[in-house]
């Protein structure tokens, strides 16, 4: 069971390259596309409820209400500023900055874990450094002539995953309360709603094919969250986030194969690093 994330990694890799081809249509509004694609991921769950459904009595206290609230401002936050850069930069480009998530993750779940919530095995220093290792491989990545090469539409996807971080970091310390399957069903409902109210773009404007690879996703997302939060639950948040990081490796393979961009040593250097401290994480941590 330890290598479901591994499946998860390869479900990001699939779920961002279609997403890509999806905002890459002229008529895809990145502002939209938080409403189609949320409403996706309520259709795809919606069935699922019926059978998964589980809310314990403590996620009705106020800290852990607040929580929740928490998490869908930062997801919208952050949802908003990946679509926007996504839409414009090519996934090659923004995913070593974008997976500076898993390098905010980690920090945060390692100083959450001594400062505010108790998060059992996420002080394994040996775990610790390899994810660090394989987070700074992506940042180095980056470098372009002695220099970060940044703008408006890196700097969203940088910001859009440290709020991401956040979010996950902090969903951590309710997960307990509900069915993972609710949890998410609850959050994506709720930005769904929020969206729609906000943007309220006509869903019948979109042609029948799209509509489809949107349902797909959805499908993708929904897959992949449920295996993250059991890696967050069963492994703890640091050790299921290592496992993650082979994401890009995927990624950077089907940007190439399937949307034809051009892949660097700058992408496979790091792919390569990335592979080595999961495979050494597997090894010292099953």
């Amino acid at each position: 069971m330890i290598y479901i994330p591994i499946i998860g990694a390869f479900l990001e890799g699939v779920g961002m390259t279609i997403e890509k081809k999806i905002l890459r249509k002229r008529f895809m509004n990145y502002k939209n596309y938080v409403v189609y694609g949320f409403l996706a991921l309520v259709l795809v769950m919606l069935p699922l409820t019926y059978f998964f459904w589980q809310i314990k009595p403590q996620a009705y206290e106020l800290k852990n209400i607040l929580i929740f609230l928490s998490v869908i401002l930062f997801s919208i936050l952050a949802n908003l500023l990946i679509f926007y850069s996504l839409k414009r930069e090519d996934l090659t480009e923004i995913e070593p900055i974008r997976l500076m998530q898993p390098l905010f993750t980690i920090l945060l779940a390692f100083i959450f874990s001594f400062f505010f919530i108790t998060y059992e095995g996420e002080r394994r220093y040996s775990i610790l450094i390899l994810a660090l290792i394989a987070s700074i491989s992506l940042i180095a990545s980056h470098i372009k002539k002695y220099h970060l090469v940044y703008n408006k539409y890196i700097i969203a996807a940088l910001l859009g995953s440290l709020f991401f971080a956040v979010e996950l970091v902090i969903s951590r310390a309710i997960l307990p309360y509900y069915s993972s399957l609710t949890f998410y069903f609850l959050r994506c409902l709720s930005i769904f709603l929020i969206a729609a109210i906000i943007f309220h773009p006509k869903i019948t404007s979109i042609e029948t094919k799209t509509k489809f690879l949107i349902f797909i996703t959805g499908a993708i997302w929904v897959a992949y969250r449920l295996i993250l939060y059991y890696g967050y639950l069963a492994y703890g948040v640091i050790f299921t986030t290592i496992l993650f990081i082979l994401a890009p490796v995927f990624i950077f393979l089907f940007a190439r194969i399937f949307l034809k961009e051009k892949m660097t040593w700058r992408h496979i250097i790091p792919s390569i690093i990335i592979v080595v401290c999961v495979v050494v994480a597997l090894v010292i941590g099953v």
